[in-house]
């Protein structure tokens, strides 16, 4: 889920926010907004992407902590498709050294500390609005995520063959010295036979106790 807010874009720049803690989002929000910023949010690092790639915001600020792709995962897909992006991490001080990596690691501009206020951001926006580090990560974005590369290689390849069923360690009863078809046909001959014997069953039974009725009134009269 994203939010635009009213602000024009056109007269102002525009920060994408990435949170999945609604207070903490509305917090950031609010501090960008006295700050004149468009502001836009979202909750997910997939759909950070998707929001960066469509907007081409002039600041990200960006949890690590977030579902889908990490802060981290998100930031260099962010940088690898293009743009001088300005990448501020937010992260709770238990997560510090994570920040300090990622953020060098993806070229973010700074992180901060949650939760974050205004004076926290005055501190730091110098380097906020100063030169884009390179990101040194992108060159190891494969070894860093090798099951996400492997994942979306499969989805991308339309031409996989379907896979062989797997032969049983076993075979099924019937299968062995005349296939499963004849076994197949042979219990069909025996339920045949076993509900013929039922219904003469069924019949003795009925002469039997006429015969038994019989009997009872004859020795009556």
């Amino acid at each position: 889920m994203s939010f635009i807010s009213d602000a024009d874009p056109d007269s102002s720049p525009t920060v994408l926010i990435v949170d999945n803690n609604q207070m903490a989002m509305m917090r950031m929000s609010e501090i960008f907004r006295h700050r004149q910023f468009h502001v836009i949010e979202c909750s997910d690092g997939d759909q950070a992407v998707d929001e960066y790639i469509r907007n081409d915001p002039e600041l990200v600020v960006m949890s690590l902590d977030i579902p889908s792709l990490d802060g981290h995962l998100a930031a260099l897909e962010m940088r690898e498709h293009g743009g001088d992006s300005r990448i501020l991490f937010t992260a709770p001080r238990r997560q510090r050294q994570l920040a300090i990596d990622a953020a060098h690691s993806a070229g973010a501009v700074a992180w901060v500390e949650k939760p974050v206020t205004n004076s926290m951001i005055d501190e730091i926006w110098e380097d906020v609005i100063g030169p884009v580090p390179e990101a040194p990560g992108l060159a190891d974005l494969d070894q860093l995520y090798p099951d996400k590369i492997l994942i979306e290689k499969i989805e991308e390849d339309d031409e996989l063959p379907a896979p062989f069923p797997l032969p049983l360690p076993f075979p099924l009863p019937g299968d062995v010295a005349g296939g499963g078809a004849t076994a197949k046909k042979s219990r069909k001959k025996g339920r045949k036979i076993l509900g013929l014997l039922f219904l003469v069953l069924i019949a003795l039974g009925l002469v039997t106790a006429e015969y038994m009725m019989y009997i009872d009134i004859v020795n009556f009269s």
